[in-house]
Formats: structure tokens, sequence, C-alpha cells
């Protein structure tokens, strides 16, 4: 082998002797972050679900279920006018238990992967009732125990500072 690189003499080593740089070695970059970190802003931000889409799931929920009758009450044999007029009964009811009720307005059903905006709404009131009930103020910000402290500990340095200036 030249220049003492690599096996001195490949008998017995099982290999051809042929020597390779090695591709897989990553090389050594260079400090600076490819983005300005100043615009990168290290605070969480919650996904905001889209009303309009929880508020359209929510209706049709509703004409799910007045199919479901209508689809029973066909079923049945039940008159058409009649079917139409429980159908609006039924709808006009369970409209205003959705506008009135909110939370209690349908059954607690576990969500889907794809119910993105569902998922997001409840894990908002998620972490409102969670910081509700740790007492946590809206305004809070991560970290700020420290800054309070460090501003305690600052006054105080100065405070003592010039009570050791008279003294000497």
């Amino acid at each position: 082998m030249s220049d003492n690189v690599g096996l001195s003499t490949p008998r017995g080593s099982g290999t051809s002797g042929y020597v390779q740089r090695n591709l897989a070695q990553l090389k050594p970059r260079d400090r600076a972050a490819p983005y300005n970190t100043k615009d990168f802003d290290l605070k969480h931000r919650q996904r905001q679900p889209d009303k309009e889409i929880l508020e359209h799931d929510r209706k049709r929920e509703v004409e799910v279920k007045v199919f479901e009758l209508r689809d029973q009450l066909e079923d049945e044999g039940v008159d058409e006018e009649e079917i139409d007029k429980r159908c609006d009964t039924l709808r006009k009811e369970l409209q205003a238990k959705m506008n009135k009720g909110g939370r209690d307005a349908g059954p607690r059903r576990p969500l889907k992967a794809h119910q993105v905006h569902e998922l997001a709404d409840a894990k908002i009131k998620e972490s409102e009732r969670l910081r509700n009930a740790l007492k946590i103020s809206k305004n809070y910000e991560e970290g700020s125990h420290w800054k309070r402290q460090e501003e305690r500990l600052r006054k105080a340095v100065e405070r003592d500072s010039p009570a050791k200036n008279e003294r000497e």
C-alpha cells in the first residue's frame, strides 16, 4: 500500500485492500442558523378551530337524525304530510337543544383523527378547564416566575450596595 493508507498488505484480511473514502461521514457546518432566530417564536400557539365547520357539523348531525326518522316513518308507511310534520318538529327541537345546550347538545363520543376542528375545540376547552383549576391567569407567560425572582434579587442587591458603600 502506498502513502501509509489502509492495510500494509491485504493478505489474510478477507478484503481486496481497495481503500474508499467514507461517504457517510458528516462534514462540519458553519455555526450560523439558516433562518433568523428573532422571527422564530418559541411560544406554543394553539390551533384554532374553524367555527363555520363546527357549526356545519352540528347542523349535519341534526339533519342525520331527521333523515333517520323520515326513513323509519317511510318504512312504517306513514302519510307524507305526517312525515314532514314530525320531521319539522324534531328538527326544531334538536336545533333548539343545540342552540341552548352547548355541551349537553349531544352525547359525548370519542373524536376521530379526521375531526381536526372538533379535536382543536376540545383541546382548547380542556386547556381552559385546567387553567381554571390551577388558577393560572390568562396573560401568564412561561418563565415569568424566574424573571420576577431575578428582579427581586437585583433590587435586593441594589438596596444592599448603597448600605455597603456607606459603611466603607
